[in-house]
């Protein structure tokens, strides 16, 4: 007697073979038959579910995500499971909520969010997050270079003395230790800004004795990528660690089209012998704190530092014509999709230009005058890629699906950036059914076996008996990203169930209130 048998589908397995008719069937949580055609006449369950005419996939896995931020407020992860995630990965760009000293907790709180902080190391997150948060999906996590740098030496803009390197590579080893997936970096961002080159292939050393990887947010993607993108490659050719290049992107139109150079750049890498990956969201913008628009030295001592230099009147009007000089001829593009202040609710979902014109002030300053009231509780939507570097990066054969986005509910108060909601369907129904881009096979692999590999994930990822019940029911004719940029918060079109750990999670566009998720640590 199965719990579950799921018969009539195409089972697309996650490995990019071919798919094929048949069935499957559930037993405490695991996959413990695979039939081609037809189930045999013996094989009862206590639920049987027709699937004809769908697909039956391994649930989706997020290999780049920021859910860690924000589960603790959605722990039904109501954005991910709809649109048939069932593991994300958290700890990216250098922005993890632990390790963490108490000294500097504050500052680290400041400069991810709002989270209980109940912990110091990377072990103890994970507990809380194992018996405290108990979410909907399952949840691995890396962990960030930036909160070892927090932790180590705060937010001093100058480099590492080699007491502090000891301390911070001390902490990796213990993140490590205690199921920390692998080490990331985001260099756009205080504090890796602060970080030289040696420094993060030293720490990059430490991820290779450990045989994960170095994920990194580079230092531009933009106009300096082609300073940027060599630099990651140096750390993992220099410290012997796998490289995963985060959410690869070319933004600024001076730059578009050139993503046959970048892609070029890493196969030339792969074939030097460097194991180079990366992921990718599958939209033109970007989205990350509207903070970010500001220079980052602004940065230095922190979020509240940030905040005391705009209170200063002759500081201030510095960080005013440096931005403008950043964002000049970009603020129609620049778009508040956040803002955790009162005052701010009727800006959200405007560019910067129109803020600015109901403010009555240049688009600088309103820029500057959101951040003051906000810090970092605000974030924005960013229009700066184009189509054609979108569709080429997504069809390399080393680029894995990932939202860079967060777990929440649909009843968010805002215009997240819709990666959040709708990433995956996207792939699925605009880019390989609309575009033709891929077959159907090679993108559900890019979402399952792809990411499961690469993260060390043995006993998920693909259908296989014996594998976690993780499984995604859908209409490969009608499943379609329904979120917008106007209207993020909103389930997908098309997925018909999604079962986390054999758990039926989300029927028919809403969710079932289940949270069967289990925490993933990685043994080394």
């Amino acid at each position: 007697m199965f719990d579950l048998i799921i018969k009539n589908a195409r089972l697309i397995d996650g490995s990019g073979a071919p798919s094929f008719e048949g069935a499957l069937a559930v037993k405490d949580g695991r996959i413990a038959k695979i039939w081609h055609g037809r189930p045999e006449e013996t094989a009862e369950a206590a639920e049987t579910f027709d699937a004809a005419g769908k697909v039956l996939s391994p649930g989706f896995i997020d290999i780049h995500c920021h859910s860690d931020e924000t589960f603790y407020d959605y722990p039904t992860a109501e954005s991910k499971i709809l649109q048939g995630v069932t593991t994300d990965v958290g700890g990216n760009c250098g922005i993890s909520l632990a390790p963490l000293r108490q000294e500097y907790k504050d500052l680290l709180r400041s400069y991810v969010g709002p989270a209980p902080y109940e912990w110091e190391s990377f072990g103890e997150f994970l507990d809380y997050v194992e018996t405290q948060v108990r979410p909907s999906e399952n949840f691995a996590c890396g962990v960030g270079h930036g909160a070892i740098r927090i932790a180590a030496m705060g937010f001093e803009p100058r480099k590492a003395t080699a007491a502090e390197m000891e301390d911070m590579k001390a902490m990796l080893r213990a993140s490590f230790d205690e199921g920390a997936y692998f080490l990331s970096s985001g260099l756009i961002y205080a504090p890796g800004t602060f970080a030289d080159e040696e420094e993060l292939t030293d720490l990059s050393r430490v991820a290779a004795q450990y045989g994960t990887f170095y994920a990194t947010h580079m230092r531009n993607e933009n106009l300096h990528i082609f300073d940027a993108l060599p630099e990651a490659i140096r750390i993992a050719e220099n410290s012997g660690a796998s490289l995963q290049i985060s959410h690869h992107k070319l933004i600024r139109r001076e730059m578009w089209g050139r993503s046959t150079e970048t892609l070029q750049l890493i196969e030339d890498a792969r074939n030097r012998g460097v194991d180079a990956w990366a992921d990718q969201y599958p939209y033109i913008a970007s989205s990350t704190y509207y903070a970010s628009n500001l220079p980052s030295w602004v940065y230095e001592g922190g979020v509240p530092a940030l905040l005391a230099r705009l209170a200063d009147p002759v500081t201030r009007a510095r960080i005013l014509k440096e931005t403008e000089e950043i964002c000049h001829g970009r603020w129609g593009d620049i778009f508040l999709g956040y803002a955790k202040h009162p005052d701010d609710k009727k800006y959200i979902g405007k560019s910067t230009e129109e803020i600015a014109e109901m403010m009555g002030v240049t688009p600088a300053e309103a820029c500057l005058s959101i951040v003051t009231r906000n810090g970092n509780d605000a974030s924005e939507v960013n229009f700066g890629m184009c189509e054609e570097d979108v569709e080429r990066i997504m069809q390399a054969p080393f680029v894995m699906t990932g939202s860079d986005g967060w777990c929440y509910g649909l009843d968010f108060p805002g215009k997240p950036h819709p990666r959040s909601y709708g990433a995956f369907p996207r792939v699925l129904g605009h880019y390989c059914r609309e575009r033709g881009l891929f077959p159907l096979e090679t993108a559900v692999h890019k979402m399952t076996g792809m990411p499961a590999k690469r993260m060390g994930f043995a006993d998920r990822g693909l259908l296989k008996e014996g594998n976690w019940a993780d499984l995604c029911v859908f209409d490969p004719q009608t499943i379609i990203d329904d979120p917008t940029y106007l209207d993020p918060c909103r389930p997908c079109s098309g997925i018909a169930r999604v079962y986390v750990n054999g758990v039926l999670t989300a029927e028919n566009g809403v969710h079932t209130g289940a949270r069967s998720g289990q925490v993933l640590r990685r043994k080394y």
